[in-house]
This record gives structure tokens, sequence and C-alpha cells, in this order.
């Protein structure tokens, strides 16, 4: 799947597979979860979080979207995790040299941790993400909270070696591929829209939308870069998901394992990990009692 600077390349979709790879979890509190919680009159509770990075593949190669956290940034922050990308995309049949391009939707340490493990891999993200996590202002306290200086090093790596590609607005990296600079959660905050087999388009939102509840109930996530600027993302998103046979992908809600239907890797393989994916071509409601648990064996 070759990146081209400034557009896109011919490409059949009838093949791609579009999936969301669950690699980790925490359980957190609504509290913490919502701006102003307190506004809503409502009780605290738990509240469950997973962490996904996205793949998109074709015959034309593969795309990942994001590269999750790294294992020793998820243990010092108390999360629980199971697999790194490159240990995770063997047992769906890919290597970890064939990922020719990286989307990074934005530069939080949950997004762009293992990006080392790619190192032929074009990179791609909003100019204005760039420049914001390589300016001093990043290194602020309320934004340091959500980044790693080491990672944030691997971009500027990236750049130097013109592996990098940014773009403001909107990017077509490939055929069916559409990514669109939202803002918001962060000053570059992007989300992907990817056309599908069956011709519909879903909506790749990451942390644009981190639970469904954001959009569908008008709350603010608690991390934020610019409230006005969070709020028309929603609008964005509201924007798309009412077109025809388009469908939100929430960045860490585990709601997004029971709207899409569960994929089989091939050959079925199975782990010990607690490695998940999801089919996200295939919305709908699960049937009851399919809990969507598709593993997938992860090298160690």
């Amino acid at each position: 799947m070759e990146c081209q600077r400034g557009g896109g390349v011919s490409n059949v979709h009838q093949d791609r597979e579009v999936l969301a790879v669950r690699y980790g979890r925490r359980v957190t509190t609504r509290a913490e979860s919502y701006l102003n919680f307190h506004l809503y009159g409502e009780p605290d509770a738990d509240l469950d979080l997973d962490y996904f990075f996205w793949v998109i593949r074709d015959a034309a190669g593969v795309l990942l979207v994001d590269t999750g956290f790294a294992p020793q940034a998820g243990d010092r922050r108390g999360r629980e995790h199971w697999a790194t990308p490159a240990q995770a995309l063997p047992g769906l049949g890919i290597a970890p040299e064939e990922v020719s391009a990286i989307v990074i939707t934005h530069a939080h340490w949950d997004h762009v941790g293992n990006v080392h493990q790619f190192p032929h891999a074009q990179l791609i993200m909003t100019e204005s993400e760039y420049a914001f996590w390589t300016s001093p202002l990043a290194a602020r306290g309320q934004f340091a909270a959500h980044s790693e200086p080491g990672e944030i090093e691997v971009l500027r790596q990236a750049a130097a070696g013109d592996r990098l590609t940014l773009f403001a607005g909107q990017l077509a990296p490939v055929s069916g591929v559409e990514l669109t600079e939202v803002g918001g959660h962060t000053p570059g905050q992007l989300v992907a829209s990817v056309t599908t087999p069956s011709g519909g388009t879903v909506v790749l939102a990451s942390d644009a939308l981190h639970f469904y509840e954001e959009v569908e109930r008008d709350r603010p996530f608690a991390v934020l870069a610019d409230l006005p600027g969070m709020y028309r993302a929603y609008d964005t998103l509201a924007q798309l998901a009412a077109q025809p046979g388009t469908h939100l992908v929430a960045g860490h809600d585990p709601e997004v394992r029971s709207r899409f239907a569960p994929y089989a890797p091939p050959g079925g393989a199975g782990a010990p990990a607690e490695v998940e994916v999801t089919d996200l071509s295939s919305p709908g409601p699960r049937r009851p009692g399919d809990h969507g648990q598709a593993t997938v064996t992860s090298v160690p």
C-alpha cells in the first residue's frame, strides 16, 4: 500500500479488511472521563476503557492507524496490556515489514508508542499536530502528562529521514481512505474514513470520539486542547454518521466490539493473550451469547 503525498492511488476495495485490534484495557470512572461530569447530576460509576489500534489491509498492502502504547509506558501508567502491534500482527497473517504506512491520529502516548517497530513505514499526521508536540508548549504539565518524550523524538527522526508526511485539512493517502483534520482533543487530531467492500464507510474516529456517548449525549471528554473545537469535531462526526452506510468507530469504547462483528483470523488461530479483533466491515448487533472474542496469536 504505497503512500503518495498529496493524493490517492488506484486501489481495489473488494478484498479490503478493516480491523480493530484490542490490545489493552483499564477501568476508569465516568467522573474522570467526562469534562465537568458533575454538571449532569448523575452518580459516578466505573467505566471500562479499551485500547485499540486499527488495520487496513487489501491487495495493495497494509496500513496501520496508530500503534498503541509501548509496554513500558503502559506498565508505568498502570494499564493492562497483552501485545504490541508487531507481536499481534503475525496472528493476522501480517508480517510487520508488510506495513508500508502508519496514520498517526494524534501524538498522545497511547497512540504513538511502538512506531519504532516499523522503521521503514511512512508516517502520516497533520502539520498542526506535529508542530504542537515538537514545540515548547507541549512540555507544559497539562500537555506533557499525555505524551512520552522518546516517542516525540521518534517523530522528529522520521521527519529528518523524510519518512513523515504532513498535511492540513484533508488527505487521501490511498484510494478509499480519507483523512480529515478535526482538532479538539489535540490541536491536530484527525479521523480516517475508510471505504469497505460493501461500499459503505467506517470512520475510525480515534480520540475525536473516545466513547459513543460523547456524540450521542453531547458530553465532551475530559482531556482536550480546545473545547469549541471538540464540539465542532462531534458535529462533524454526527454529520458523517448521518450519511447512508456510514458507521462511527469510537477510539476507546468497549461497545465497538458489540456494534461490529468478531473477526476470524486465518486458520482460526487461538492465543494465550486476550487480544481481540473486530471486523469493522461488518456492522450490526452480535448474536445472543456471542462475545466476539476472536483471539490472535501474539509473538513474544
